[in-house]
């Protein structure tokens, strides 16, 4: 067995850094390389390459990263795993088989396939899975004639077995991007399918890498702080058989690794802290313990988990109609006002009704809305927005477009031209009893066909967690009024139609204080205009973090948006840019948390504040 394993991230989606695949053998020694490129519009798109091309449907970038770095993955003897395979990993395999050949290497690929549904619908119909929508209860029968792909998710275990042929590379389908962290854990420490608390520390360091530099400063709140954007270092984990790791990227690479950057990646679309839930395990985010080691060197441990569930999730994608953008430029003085009559007049003069339109002033308020409030800008992008199912409405809306910019406001110009009318792909979520879907492996051997060995056992609620002790801050007494963002740190991201937003206190002593004061009701009326459901809250006490649940926030959510921000990656900053009130003692504290973050616990408990040196009276 080996006493520690070192996995390391390349990619966190379609169309992210080509060159870090290569970059990460070369800077370092590591064990396995895992990419993850799939989302719910990258199937429907690789579906559609597929009934074009049978030997297309996957994603070609990922032959080209092993192409460049083929004599180094084999020298250095490193294995990869990757989900590249989309639609179609039989034809990934053979592109890489091909490519390798080509240059007089043979290597062992291994392609683990059967997540495909689209001809098995009508199957799992009969056999008793109605396939309706999990979050709303719609029926399937509604979408089902316009469906255009319709995927299982996989986890870690098919991918346990490709690696266990000796395969260098495993090429998968619709497989977790926790799932493809967690298989080579499995493989090398020989974890039981029921050891739920070691599998759940590894579905945490999946989480923690899935998104690329998300975990090593990209995309941070204190952003000021990174050095070297340009040459950010991606995610490795340093993995040991009890289940801990810890976080760390090649030295002398840019960006950070600190309790922080960990923590903002955490609480990234976390849903349900207490049940983060994958075919492989439900892991209990509100058990996780982190600790500064070292510069660029943060340990987790202390994960608990809970038996997967009996089914698996499907992520279906059909067909909604069409929708189009169009923009224009409006120039000053008062600009905003010109934009909002221009809109105004171009609506009325389009004279249509559609689904959906959207109005956003891009530079001024489009991704915050009414939180923006109306600050002065000179100038803004006018972006108009449609959607519905009758093509020719959106053909008349894109005719209109260029058709007014000399019929109201002065100052206005058209910018890309006339817009062009896109089909709209839907996502449908739906669950499937596991034993009716089942994985296979493609080997040089053949096709093999696959267990799940993972039990089926009764789900347990999560127990109930300790009561946490926090330090109390000292400092100065009285109150204070400051943005939000003084005393806690986040992110965003999104779930379906649903935002959800993560919010980290700066230090322990601030928790208490955030816990009691930014509330459901608090968000629900800051985003007022923008989210048109109900705010769930989540205590995460063990991150020091609240996760909210923002329902109806996002237009729909995903391709059927017509938000510029259709994801709400932008949201914690609106939640952060809030006034509060707030003990001055807490923003002291959270000095401190700014100053120790990054710095090792050992090194910070050593260090003695300075002695006051007394003024001699002359």
């Amino acid at each position: 067995m080996s006493e520690t394993i070192r996995i390391a991230n390349a990619g966190g989606y379609w169309g992210d850094d080509l060159g870090q695949f290569k970059r990460q053998v070369e800077l370092g020694p590591i064990d396995y390389l895992t990419l993850d490129f799939l989302a719910e519009i990258t199937m429907s798109i690789m579906q559609k390459q597929r009934a074009r091309d049978p030997q297309s449907g996957y994603a070609r970038d990922f032959i080209t990263q092993v192409d460049q770095t083929l004599e180094l993955l084999i020298d250095k003897n490193v294995r990869v795993i990757t989900n590249a395979g989309g639609v179609n990993p039989r034809a990934c395999r053979d592109a890489l088989l091909d490519m390798a050949a080509r240059r007089g290497r043979a290597i062992e690929v291994a392609a683990v396939v059967g997540d495909d549904l689209m001809d098995r619908l009508s199957e799992l119909n009969a056999a008793g899975a109605p396939l309706d929508n999990m979050e709303d209860g719609s029926p399937f029968a509604a979408i089902r004639s316009r469906v255009s792909s319709a995927n299982a998710y996989y986890g870690a275990w098919p991918v346990v077995e490709a690696l266990g042929t000796g395969a260098r590379i495993v090429v998968t389908g619709r497989c977790t991007d926790t799932g493809i962290t967690l298989a080579p854990m499995i493989h090398a420490f020989g974890w039981a399918p029921d050891d739920w608390d070691r599998l759940a520390s590894g579905i945490v360091a999946g989480h923690i890498i899935e998104c690329g530099a998300q975990s090593t400063g990209g995309n941070f709140t204190d952003w000021r702080r990174m050095k070297r954007f340009e040459t950010i270092g991606y995610p490795i984990v340093e993995v040991s058989p009890d289940g801990s790791f810890v976080v760390t990227k090649h030295a002398g690479t840019g960006g950070a690794v600190t309790v922080r950057t960990v923590k903002e990646q955490l609480v990234y679309e976390m849903g349900d802290p207490r049940g983060y839930i994958t075919p492989d395990v439900i892991a209990d985010f509100a058990t996780i313990k982190l600790e500064q080691v070292g510069r660029d060197r943060v340990r987790v441990w202390g994960v608990k988990g809970r038996p997967a569930p009996p089914s698996l999730k499907i992520s279906a994608a059909y067909t909604d109609g069409w929708k189009a953008s169009g923009t224009l430029i409006i120039g000053g003085p008062d600009a905003p006002a010109k934009a909002r009559a221009f809109a105004d007049l171009f609506w009325k003069r389009l004279g249509l009704s559609f689904t959906d339109t959207h109005t956003e002033l891009v530079g001024h308020s489009a991704c915050w809305g009414p939180i923006a409030g109306d600050p002065p800008v000179p100038e803004v992008l006018l972006r108009l927005s449609v959607r519905d199912g009758d093509r020719a409405k959106i053909e008349a809306f894109s005719k209109m477009v260029p058709a007014v910019i000399l019929s109201g406001p002065s100052s206005v110009a058209v910018t890309g031209g006339r817009p062009q009318a896109q089909e709209v792909v839907a996502y449908w979520p739906a669950l499937v009893p596991r034993d009716l879907v089942k994985p296979s492996m493609v080997t040089a051997d053949g096709e093999q066909a696959l267990e799940w060995p993972t039990p089926l056992l009764p789900l347990p609620a999560a127990p109930k967690l300790p009561k946490h002790e926090f330090a109390k801050a000292k400092g100065a007494a009285g109150m204070v009024r400051v943005k939000l963002s003084a005393l806690a740190h986040g992110r965003s991201g999104d779930k379906g139609d649903t935002a959800n937003i993560g919010l980290v206190a700066r230090a322990e002593e601030i928790y208490p204080w955030l816990a009691r004061t930014i509330t459901a009701s608090v968000v629900k009326k800051r985003f007022k205009g923008i989210c048109f459901g109900k705010v769930e809250r989540h205590e995460v006490p063990n991150l020091h973090a609240l996760n909210f649940l923002l329902h109806e926030s996002l237009g729909g959510g995903g391709t059927v948006s017509l938000r510029l921000d259709a994801q709400g990656k932008t949201l914690s900053h609106a939640l952060m840019d809030m006034e509060v009130r707030a003990p001055k003692a807490l923003l002291a504290a959270a000095k401190r948390g700014d100053a120790a973050d990054g710095v090792p616990v050992k090194k910070a408990a050593k260090a003695k504040p300075a002695k006051r040196v007394a003024k001699k009276k002359r």
